[in-house]
């Protein structure tokens, strides 16, 4: 399967300039304010400039100085560049963006390419795009195009925060919207009902998980609304209890929980998932579990997640885990070794910095 072998940043928010060497499953650790949700937040940016929305996310941005590193007086651009692979054959796309008068970026250049490493060491670049308002990437008839565009469009960032009252997760939501899950988990009840009827083993390993950190939970109870077919909502029994319950009846971290279950136990995931603080209202005991679902989803996908939790990156090999400090201004990410990592869970457990196991 195709994994995203390197990113390169210049010009980010608090990144100034950083390449990372990704593997199937990396870990973002570090305090609040040093930038790990910024690397986050340069793949959603990618994700607005492949849809053709990069103007309108600049405006709801505040603008290319609320973007660029210190603003325009101090960056002149942003560049974005990912290596994609598989085997031999690798795919890369470049794209950057120069802030205008007016207040909007423009793509200074965009480029994607094509090299075979055992046979031909050479790239082959193709350009796509230059001095344009918007990607011209998803419109580019070249093979080389379609498959970055492909990689490109095989990664989703989720966030599943918002368990207030008012969350699409906890509301009825269309029967038949269920192709995937979507970030916020709005059609969580839909997902899980098609699970249900066309993948009842995953379903069950679901299920399983979710037994597992929280004992009182025994099943879904998943059906069409009989008063509107169309729609569904999350309902579930409790252990030893005929009542079926909403998902309002469930506290906040059992509902993030039953999200990230969903998410990596399903069986066909997103190529990349990027997951901001998954750790967030869980359980210590939980987080345990969360590990293992990552660590089994990462055999057949990659992984990026931030998090303040070093409950959870003591689950994870040294090589596994980045550590995200701010350094002169600007956000410096280092692949920890055993020794760092043995100095993060002293200093954790020691108060010495507001890196925590767990939030409740």
């Amino acid at each position: 399967m195709r994994k995203l072998e390197k990113l390169t940043i210049r010009g980010f928010k608090s990144i100034r300039d950083q390449t990372l060497q990704l593997m199937p499953l990396n870990i973002l650790i570090g305090a609040n304010g040093v930038g790990k949700s910024n690397l986050i937040g340069v793949f959603q940016l990618l994700r607005e400039i492949v849809a053709e929305n990069l103007a309108a996310y600049t405006a709801t941005k505040g603008g290319p100085d609320a973007v660029l590193h210190f603003g325009r007086k101090h960056t002149e651009r942003l560049h974005i560049g990912l290596d994609f692979a598989d085997g031999a054959v690798t795919n890369s796309y470049a794209v950057d963006l120069i802030p205008t008068e007016d207040n909007r970026f423009v793509i200074e250049s965009e480029t994607a390419s094509y090299r075979e490493r055992d046979n031909d060491p050479r790239s082959h670049d193709l350009p796509i795009s230059s001095y344009s308002s918007e990607s011209k990437l998803r419109t580019h008839s070249h093979r080389c195009a379609q498959q970055v565009l492909d990689d490109l469009e095989g990664y989703r960032v989720f966030h599943f925060h918002d368990t207030s009252a008012s969350a699409p997760m906890k509301q009825l939501c269309e029967i038949d919207d269920n192709r995937f899950l979507r970030a916020n988990a709005e059609n969580l009840p839909a997902y899980l009902y098609f699970l249900a009827q066309k993948h009842p083993d995953s379903f069950a390993t679901i299920e399983g998980a979710i037994r597992q950190v929280a004992p009182f939970f025994d099943r879904f109870e998943l059906a069409p609304s009989r008063l509107n077919p169309s729609r569904i909502q999350l309902e579930w029994k409790e252990r030893g209890r005929d009542a079926f319950f909403k998902a309002s009846a469930l506290s906040d971290g059992s509902l993030r929980f039953i999200c990230l279950a969903a998410l990596l136990l399903q069986p066909e995931p997103p190529r990349l998932i990027l997951l901001d603080e998954p750790e967030l209202g869980l359980h210590p005991a939980a987080i345990t579990v969360l590990a293992g679902m990552m660590s089994a989803a990462a055999s057949r996908i990659q992984i990026i997640a931030a998090t303040q939790s070093v409950t959870l990156i003591n689950h994870f090999t040294p090589a596994q885990v980045w550590a995200v400090e701010r350094e002169g201004g600007q956000s410096v990410f280092k692949q920890l070794s055993a020794e760092d990592m043995s100095a993060w869970s002293d200093s954790a457990i020691s108060g010495r910095n507001d890196v925590t196991g767990s939030r409740t």
